[in-house]
């Protein structure tokens, strides 16, 4: 019997993106199923920076749009990250460490069929366009999301 994995991912920061798709890569590795539910600021992972738009959106959702990251890895740290300087010095020392880069773990999430959805009232609050995200990722309720969550033997909340 396979195992599942579920992630509830509500961050928008770098580190914590970092730890929840080398997690979801790891359950991966070991056979698992793994569901990642992007709401709020997790929908920045999932934005397509080649497909953000401001047409048919408000003047604050427009505005909003500009003031969020353009990309993952525009993601800013949870701590430390003193104006881009902590974040640089943590690229780095991944860098120096061989260590994939969180577009490489987001890539091998998608590689290796890890099911990702997105949270249906999130996108709305934050204005976001369902045509803004990743192909892989599938709109759904934050009910559709429980029902899937039941079915885990891990569930975390990133």
């Amino acid at each position: 019997m396979n195992k599942k994995m579920n992630i509830l991912m509500f961050s928008g920061e770098y580190d914590k993106a970092l730890a929840a798709l080398i997690l979801a890569n790891a359950a991966k590795e070991m056979e698992m199923n793994v569901t990642i539910f992007f709401a709020f600021w997790g929908l920045c992972l999932i934005r397509d920076p080649e497909k953000m738009t401001d047409e048919d959106k408000t003047t604050y959702e427009k505005m909003f749009a500009n003031l969020t990251p353009r990309g993952i890895e525009e993601l800013p740290l949870s701590k430390m990250n003193v104006g881009g300087i902590g974040k640089k010095m943590l690229k780095d020392m991944m860098e120096e460490n061989e260590t994939p880069t969180l577009t490489d773990f987001l890539d091998g999430a998608i590689k290796k069929d890890v099911t990702m959805y997105g949270c249906k009232l999130s996108l709305e609050v934050m204005g976001f366009k369902e045509e803004e995200l990743l192909p892989e990722v599938k709109i759904i309720t934050a009910e559709e999301y429980l029902k899937d969550a039941l079915e885990s033997n891990i569930q975390l909340f990133i």
